[in-house]
């Protein structure tokens, strides 16, 4: 049967519409895509944004941002020298507790003090009413804080010469002590003054150079550098027997920041390099030891060069990293237990609640549930230091209110992992929770094991102040040497050494050293330090 003009028409405009459907379908899933596409691009530029000019902190309110803006007027007031007789009166209400008002700080009892006494004229010391000599009868005290600035000067060296007055056999000359560089031309305090100001306080070379001609110094930049990075190669001897000890420990923390050396053999002047961070404990481990924190340069992020680092590291021991896969392959080589890091997990969940509008940022978003639960976890730590439990005590804290807590997390965590866009931040966070997990919920089954690897970042953190200041190292020898010495004044740093004060004892004493004893006499927790 033949189709009518009217039927052909009609099926003429259903297959129109079928495509116009079609084609609107793949427009709708288009839009969504781009739509999709304009979200991650949007959280991503707010992340930027966020990272250039937000609060790095990852917790704070707005009463403490005030405090910086208002320092002077804030911590004026709150400073009001006062002195508490220990009377009742002189307490004062805070909420849950009393507090009793504290007085200055008293001035550092070992400091040199330099007494200048205020006496009357001779013409004033006569009692005004019946014209009798006065007494002195004791005096009234009061102390202000000084600084001498530095004081620049020449150590002259004269080494005396003997003869025999009979005959020519006789000449003898006096020694003198040896040099952590020989022939240098800079003390040995002089070295470590200007190690610690670089790798201490952040100041560069060229700052430092500066601040000494004021003093009469005019020393060349490139004779300092020289002198620092010689100092750097010197004391790798201690290097050596910091990093027995601390791959004998049971706890390592390990992480790595970039570095950026300007002449390095095949690679670009832009090009990253890697700063590899070690540390073990401060306490609460046993066999421990006291604290190391070694730096070590390498030129890249590879797991060839972790495995250098790692190498001879105690089998059985224990590993907290963050998330990085080279420190997989490190374990396993070594047969290493792993430990996930907490902190950088909710360092995921805050960005990806930092990126909602702020009206937005309810406790019912999946990302602030995620982190009320990780704070639960934290608030059992806390309680923990606050009460100083020993490990077992931790570890039945842990099994009692922290596993719960993780079910609850695992259970959050599966119900919406696959529910989120994975290139999002949340989906990202999700992604490294699940992937991390096993690692993540190790800490509970010990109480020496750590929830983060927050010590190892802290330990970082001067070295990523002092980048700021100094922005790169000109050759890989000054890497080195800056891994050197950042290890040294850090573990000075962990075990509460004056890291000037024992880089001066440790350059004078150094070139003296010759076996394995001398050099670990020379530790930071060894060395015996001149009285201040």
């Amino acid at each position: 049967m033949l189709a009518t003009p009217a039927a052909e028409e009609f099926n003429a405009l259903k297959e129109a519409l079928a495509q116009a459907l079609r084609r609107s379908d793949a427009l709708a899933g288009e839009l969504r895509m781009v739509r999709a596409e304009r979200d991650l691009l949007q959280e991503r530029l707010k992340q930027s944004m966020r990272k250039l000019f937000a609060a790095r902190s990852e917790a704070g309110s707005a009463q403490q941002r005030d405090l910086f803006f208002n320092e002077a007027e804030a911590l004026g007031a709150a400073s009001e020298p006062a002195a508490s007789d220990g009377r009742e009166d002189d307490t004062q209400e805070v909420r849950a507790h009393q507090r009793v008002p504290r007085g200055r700080k008293p001035l550092d009892a070992a400091l040199p003090r330099e007494v200048v006494r205020h006496e009357l004229p001779e013409s004033e010391r006569v009692c005004p009413h019946d014209g009798a000599a006065l007494v002195e009868i004791g005096v009234e005290t009061s102390e202000l804080l000084d600084i001498i600035p530095q004081q620049v000067r020449v150590i002259r060296h004269e080494r005396v010469k003997y003869a025999c007055p009979c005959c020519d056999g006789g000449l003898r000359l006096a020694s003198k002590p040896a040099q952590i560089i020989p022939k240098g031309l800079f003390s040995e305090g002089l070295l470590a003054w200007v190690i610690a100001s670089k790798y201490c306080d952040g100041l560069p070379l060229y700052r430092q150079t500066a601040l000494l001609a004021r003093f009469g110094g005019d020393l060349a930049r490139n004779t300092l550098a020289a002198s620092v990075v010689r100092v750097g190669r010197e004391v790798q001897p201690i290097i050596n027997v910091l990093r027995d000890h601390l791959l004998d420990s049971p706890l390592i923390h390990g992480d790595e920041t970039h570095v950026q050396v300007l002449k390095e053999t095949g690679k670009s002047a832009q090009s990253k390099s890697y700063m590899w961070v070690q540390t073990t404990p401060c306490s609460g481990v046993q066999g421990a030891g006291p604290p190391i924190r070694l730096f070590g340069y390498a030129p890249s992020r590879s797991t060839a060069a972790a495995q250098i680092l790692y190498a001879g590291v105690r089998e059985g021991s224990v590993l907290m990293t963050d998330g990085y896969a080279v420190y997989d392959a490190i374990a396993q080589t070594h047969g290493l237990v792993h430990l996930g890091c907490w902190a950088h997990c909710r360092r995921g969940f805050h960005e990806a609640l930092q990126a909602l509008p702020k009206n937005a940022r309810g406790p019912e978003q999946l990302a602030a549930r995620f982190l009320a639960l990780i704070a639960q976890l934290y608030a059992v730590e806390s309680r923990a230091r606050e009460h100083r439990l020993p490990p077992k005590e931790l570890l039945d804290q842990r099994q009692q209110h922290s596993v719960p807590v993780l079910g609850q997390i695992e259970a959050l965590l599966l119900a919406n992992v696959h529910a989120v866009l994975p290139g999002s931040l949340l989906g990202k966070a999700l992604h490294y929770l699940a992937s991390q997990w096993t690692k993540l919920a190790l800490y509970v089954t010990d109480g020496a094991y750590p929830i983060d690897n927050n010590a190892c970042e802290n330990s970082i953190r001067p070295f990523v102040i002092g980048r700021r200041n100094w922005l790169f190292s000109d050759t890989v020898a000054g890497a080195q040497a800056s891994a050197n010495l950042y290890s040294l004044l850090q573990t000075c740093a962990a075990n509460g050494v004056d890291g000037y004060a024992y880089l001066r004892a440790l350059l004078s004493a150094l070139p003296m050293a010759k076996t394995a004893d001398d050099y670990e006499a020379l530790l930071p927790w060894r060395i015996e330090l001149p009285s201040r």
